[in-house]
């Protein structure tokens, strides 16, 4: 089994910060790319940010200079550093992750329960 687990989420005014935390756990050979989603009320979940194994990482347009992407390979965390928050960035945060469960597994996706992250005008 597999489990991810987010944490970290809350209540902010605009223009506060938040860190989401996720961490994976189970049995894990190794993680590939890991990510973090959002799903705002009456809107289709869409992808923020993402970091590949090797640390590159990818921005949606409308976090960029405002959120970083970390991940802690030793630990099978990913992190979410969000600044400069906006109500826009209101919606349920859900960490992904792409996961090998053995040496000669197949890859696949693995999603959190999802963190609420509510900013305030």
């Amino acid at each position: 089994q597999v489990q991810l687990v987010e944490s970290g989420g809350g209540l902010v005014q605009g223009g506060g910060s938040l860190r989401l935390s996720c961490a994976a756990s189970g049995s894990i050979f190794s993680i590939n790319g890991m990510g973090w989603y959002r799903q705002a009320p009456g809107k289709q979940r869409e992808l923020v940010a993402s970091i590949n194994s090797g640390g590159s990482t990818y921005y949606e347009d409308s976090v960029k200079s405002r959120f970083t992407i970390s991940r802690d390979n030793a630990k099978n965390k990913v992190y979410l550093q969000m600044n400069s928050l906006k109500p826009g960035d209101t919606g349920v945060y859900y960490c992904s992750a792409n996961i090998r469960r053995t040496e000669m597994g197949v890859p696949l996706v693995y999603w959190g329960q999802g963190t609420q992250v509510t900013v305030s005008s």
